[in-house]
């Protein structure tokens, strides 16, 4: 099976081989990332190879089942929230009648971040499985067939607790804020990432030892659970500039941001614990990812806090060159050193991040002293047409949604008074308090709390002035995905409430909704900002007891 490994390079090193039939929607799995464009007739040679090696027996047998794997939030590095190789579910199908929920995947906490998929994991003692892997705010990890919970399968194919002797999870008396985030304790919040060709699923778990919180990096088997590459090592950091030296406070920090994975590197970013009592401030720290050590450090507010990089539990993006985008809350602004209320762009050089672009609003001081984060994730688009080729999105809680040039992300501009004349494009308000925006098939999707979700028409890189497609008003908040087989049958979902619903992404008329099966589909309740991943015609969803399941019925 050839794999994507997040900057638009495809390996095959140590992974099954497919057949020629099953090799070729994988090829063409993201085509919708500004990486995979480019790369498009690379992969469309590798295919071609990993075809004749699977004909002539080289690099393993051919595998019998489904071939998609999800290693990290939202599909791909870009960020674009599409899952274009589902095939199962459809515009027909997918209805009160014939979708809904199949079963529950208890575990001993809630899953506040996405669940992955690998596809024919041979679990040692038990079998080649379709593996869905979830991880707790208990501190543990699991694997669970992604088929079935009957007979072999009523139980995880495999469990790990993070927790060493003697630690607990974060007592929400040590973290605070449970009124904010409706945590009952602290454990591994973000999403974690998989390497697919080491086999290795990266999990940041924090714990509560001897009367002090402690953050872990853990890199673990996929086959097994355990431990590999001497891990888990204490996440530990300081950043001195012009003299001064911040050190990370665990305390003060959560790991919200999805895990990222690229270059040979895990990015991690850490925020607020949800209403800054102790000071936090925002850090992204780089590890390599076959040693776990430590190889970079970057803080958006040194010698002062808040700033958080917290995304509603998405992750940093980054492009094919493997530059990391991140978006930060309220806080402290200095040109070039504090970077409250902005979008930044870093690189790894050697054993450091730099900072190497960054844009500010406008209005940043307006922005930070309402608490207007931007709390969104950078979505990268394809190339397009015109003069900026290279397209980043930025949104916030006030709804503006920033159209960047990623070759130039525009600063700040000292002399604006209503807007950001320096960049490319701006939609002022146009959803507030938005869901992480989305992109597929020409159009970009806003799910503003309690406003229409809408869509707006891209053409040469530029946005429409007004949606072209929208429904009426929605609970929204949460941040959406959308699958397709190509571009047909596009379907975007997106949990309003409690509710999830389904919606034809092409005309926005809704398809499905939990609220219309009488009670059928009722779903746990989920935790603050849940995760939506759909693979195989099935949908995972994180709840507060596990993962829920549902399908075609």
């Amino acid at each position: 099976m050839w794999t994507e490994d997040g900057t638009g390079n495809w390996d095959g090193a140590g992974i099954e081989c497919r057949s020629r039939k099953e090799v070729g929607p994988i090829a063409s799995a993201a085509l919708t990332t500004d990486a995979a464009m480019k790369s498009h007739y690379r992969r469309l040679v590798l295919s071609l190879v990993a075809a004749i090696l699977c004909s002539c027996g080289g690099g393993g047998q051919p595998s019998d089942g489904p071939g998609f794997p999800v290693t990290t939030w939202h599909y791909d590095n870009a960020r674009t929230g599409v899952n274009a190789n589902e095939t199962t579910l459809n515009l027909t199908n997918v209805n009160p009648n014939t979708f809904g929920k199949l079963y529950d995947l208890p575990a001993d906490g809630a899953v506040v971040g996405q669940v992955l998929y690998l596809p024919n994991i041979s679990i040692p003692g038990k079998g080649k499985h379709n593996v869905v892997y979830a991880a707790t705010m208990h501190d543990s990890v699991y694997a669970f067939d992604a088929e079935s919970n009957t007979g072999a399968n009523a139980n995880p194919l495999w469990q790990v607790s993070l927790l060493p002797s003697g630690a607990t999870p974060v007592p929400m008396t040590v973290q605070g804020c449970s009124g904010v985030t409706a945590w009952t304790e602290v454990g591994i919040v973000a999403t974690p990432v998989i390497d697919s060709a080491t086999g290795t699923i990266y999990v940041v778990a924090k714990t509560y030892e001897n009367g002090k919180t402690v953050f872990r990096l853990h890199a673990l088997d996929v086959t097994t659970g355990s431990e590999k590459f001497g891990g888990p090592v204490q996440i530990k950091a300081t950043y001195t500039l012009n003299g001064h030296t911040d050190t990370f406070n665990p305390l003060a920090e959560t790991n919200r941001p999805a895990l990222l994975l690229t270059n040979g590197h895990v990015y991690l970013a850490f925020g607020s614990n949800g209403c800054n009592y102790y000071g936090d401030q925002g850090w992204v720290i780089s590890y390599n990812a076959s040693t776990l050590a430590q190889e970079g450090v970057f803080n958006a507010e040194p010698g002062k806090a808040l700033a958080a990089i917290w995304m509603k539990g998405g992750g940093l993006s980054a492009d094919s060159a493997s530059n990391i985008y991140g978006e930060t809350a309220e806080g402290n602004f200095t040109p070039g050193t504090n970077f409250g209320s902005s979008v930044f762009r870093l690189a790894q050089s050697g054993n450091s991040l730099q900072v190497t672009d960054w844009f500010t609003p406008w209005n940043q001081a307006y922005l930070s002293q309402n608490d207007l984060d931007l709390n969104g994730v950078v979505l990268l688009l394809p190339d397009q047409p015109g003069s900026h080729p290279h397209l980043a999105l930025a949104a916030g809680k006030e709804g503006t949604v920033y159209v960047l040039d990623r070759d130039n992300m525009g600063k700040h501009c000292t002399s604006c008074t209503a807007g950001d004349t320096q960049i490319v494009q701006e939609l002022q308000q146009v959803a507030k308090q938005t869901g992480c925006l989305v992109y597929w098939n020409g159009m970009v999707y806003t799910t503003g709390t309690g406003y229409p979700i809408m869509g707006w028409a891209l053409s040469d890189g530029i946005l429409s002035s007004t949606p072209v497609v929208q429904t009426p008003a929605q609970a929204g908040g949460h941040s959406p995905i959308i699958t397709s087989a190509g571009t047909a049958n596009g379907i975007l979902w997106q949990i309003n409430s409690t509710n999830l619903t389904a919606y034809n992404a092409t005309t926005l008329v809704q398809l499905y909704a939990t609220s219309q099966t009488n009670g059928r589909d009722t779903l746990p309740s989920m935790p603050h900002f849940a995760q939506l991943m759909i693979v195989n015609g099935k949908l995972y969803i994180g709840t507060n007891s596990g993962v829920t399941v549902l399908g075609l019925l």
